[in-house]
């Protein structure tokens, strides 16, 4: 029988058994094609991640959720640089992407990483136009701000409600979500200033609710930025994950402007918390 590694870590939270897990097979070269899929749906997390080796990068990492590979997500990106920076004493590590090389910086206390702060694909906009069934299978009447599709290697769209107490009370028809067309993420998210609170629903993707969605956090960001809630270059706070006992912090930032947009970064913390093999 052949052994296949894997860690596992709890990202976007510096709290063991909460934020969003992730499972990263160290070394995916001996795994078959077939097993990826079939590995990632038997660890049933939002993501696993099989790491390679890149020409461009320190490593190449794929990325699977319970039920479709997808080019990017953030976090794996994070989770799997905190796993594999830390026994290499980097303070900076690149991961090749399905979407892209993607830089993340790391600050330590000593041998222990603490935060990470990757930069992200900058996504693509465009009006989303499935917007009234989206509300009706959400159970809300209107969304403060125009309902857009952003994509950055996982396509999201945005819900902003009036308030926190709204967010936390959603009950969605999830089959109904899960057949709209053109998106995996829907995020329904409400705050003021640096201080936001999101849900984020994946059926189409296998996951009825997500508890950190960093590839999310990012155009979160910049949506708040396009349409005047924050500034441009301020950095933003984003609780996750409460309503399904995963509570979550996720921080980003976006810089430029509506016309230009120049960097969109987001970081977090995370924790490992298991190691194991499989036996195949």
């Amino acid at each position: 029988m052949a052994r296949y590694r894997y860690v596992v870590a709890d990202v976007f939270t510096d709290t063991p058994l909460t934020g969003n897990q992730l499972a990263v097979f160290t070394d995916a070269r001996d795994l078959p094609e077939a097993r990826l899929q079939e590995l990632a749906r038997e660890m049933n997390f939002s993501e696993t991640v099989f790491v390679y080796p890149s020409e461009v990068a320190h490593v190449r990492i794929r990325i699977f959720t319970p039920a479709v590979e997808v080019p990017f997500a953030g976090h794996p990106t994070l989770g799997s640089a905190f796993v594999l920076a830390g026994p290499l004493q980097l303070d900076e590590i690149t991961l090749e992407t399905g979407n892209g090389v993607i830089p993340i910086r790391l600050d330590r206390e000593g041998a222990r990483i603490v935060f990470g702060r990757m930069e992200q694909p900058i996504p693509t906009i465009e009006p989303y136009g499935g917007a009234a069934g989206l509300l009706e299978a959400l159970g809300v009447e209107r969304s403060e701000l125009p309902v857009e599709l952003y994509d950055n290697g996982l396509p999201n769209v945005y819900v902003v409600l009036s308030s926190e107490a709204e967010v936390a009370a959603l009950e969605p028809d999830l089959t109904r979500l899960g057949k709209l067309p053109a998106v995996i993420g829907v995020n329904c998210l409400a705050g003021s200033g640096s201080l936001w609170k999101t849900r984020m629903f994946a059926p189409a993707g296998g996951v009825a609710e997500d508890p950190a969605t960093g590839s999310a956090a990012g155009p979160l960001a910049l949506h708040l930025a396009r349409h005047g809630r924050i500034a441009f270059g301020d950095e933003i706070e984003i609780t996750q994950g409460v309503e399904i006992e995963r509570p979550s912090k996720l921080y980003a930032r976006v810089d430029g402007s509506s016309e230009r947009v120049e960097r969109v970064e987001v970081g977090g913390s995370a924790v490992v918390v298991a190691r194991g093999e499989f036996q195949l």
